[in-house]
């Protein structure tokens, strides 16, 4: 059984009618494994994993047919029972370390908040953890940092402190959203190191939500590529990066600026990715889709699934996916 298993996941802000930022996804992520996320800003990436941890406040609604995470339905738990499992078992990693930490607090105290949350460790016990989580997250001078503040640290520093509250539940999943995004090119390596040597050590499944396919290929064993809020492939990473399935999936992988050195011009995919009032009644790409059929701006197409990989494409490029 997989650890985590998404089913038709759908997320709307607004009324019944609005478009769903989530249209229907399917996802798994097994013990132990390394998922990437990919896909334009706005195709729903974020929102995915912010819906299981139980982050949409209203106008947002989440719905979906099943939720589980290592046997536990979510969906059907308390409140009270979820939180024993979100910031624990399943605990996730946010774009800019800055805003997820309070401002008001020292460092020492939201690491010992998780631990007194979660762990049921208090006084002495749980500031001695919270120094050893400040020194397995390689920071300098760790006992000094347990009484800084946020503003005194620097970003790369932040987020740091971010992953060790993150891994103080000793979570089964991690998530981490875009985790180098706000931070400088030489610290992000750093940070990528860092969070795959603790997903190594502790046996984590560890779900990478980044726009680097460069890191995917030398961090994920599979990836889920988004679009306009549905998963259009998934599929184990040296067979997708190699012979894409889905045409957006290829758009992607042409966009990297290595595959266009000698060229005049970066490749690129026209068009945009489509809003609340152009959704097209076919395939959500078919507007920009260069492989693009008849049926293809009426229908929409499914999943088309084998292996535990898919290519939502009437016509996919890799054959063997169909």
């Amino acid at each position: 059984m997989s650890l985590l298993e998404i089913k038709n996941l759908n997320v709307r802000f607004g009324d019944a009618n609005a478009i769903p930022v989530v249209d229907g996804l399917s996802i798994s992520v097994e013990k132990g494994e390394v998922l990437a996320i990919v896909g334009e800003s706005g195709s729903g990436k974020s929102v995915t994993m912010m819906a299981l941890m139980g982050l949409i406040d209203k106008p947002g609604v989440v719905t979906a047919d099943s939720l589980n995470f290592d046997g536990n339905e979510l969906l059907t738990l308390s409140n009270r029972q979820r939180r024993r499992i979100i910031g624990k078992d399943m605990a996730m990693v946010f774009q800019d370390p800055m805003t997820a930490l309070n401002p008001s607090y020292t460092v020492g105290f939201q690491i010992e908040e998780v631990l007194r949350q979660h762990l049921n460790m208090n006084g002495k016990a749980a500031r001695q953890r919270a120094l050893e989580l400040l020194e397995k997250v390689e920071i300098p001078g760790a006992a000094a940092r347990l009484n800084a503040y946020p503003h005194q640290l620097s970003g790369g520093m932040s987020q740091r402190v971010a992953i060790a509250m993150a891994i103080a539940g000793e979570p089964k999943l991690l998530i981490a959203d875009e985790p180098t995004t706000a931070l400088d090119v030489t610290i992000q390596a750093q940070i990528m190191d860092l969070l795959l040597s603790l997903q190594k050590e502790r046996d984590m499944a560890l779900v990478l939500i980044t726009h680097d396919l460069a890191v995917v290929a030398e961090t994920a064993q599979r990836v889920c590529v988004m679009y306009a809020g549905q998963a259009v492939e998934i599929g184990q990473v040296p067979g997708l990066f190699d012979v894409p399935g889905h045409p957006y999936s290829e758009a992607l992988l042409a966009a990297i600026p290595e595959h266009s050195m000698g060229a005049d011009r970066l490749a690129t995919l026209p068009g945009m990715v489509p809003g609340r009032y152009d959704r097209p009644q076919g395939c959500l790409l078919s507007p920009r889709c260069p492989y693009v059929q008849d049926n293809c701006r009426t229908q929409r197409p499914g999943l088309d699934l084998k292996d535990h990989s898919f290519a939502r494409c009437f016509y996919p490029l890799n054959q063997e996916v169909a």
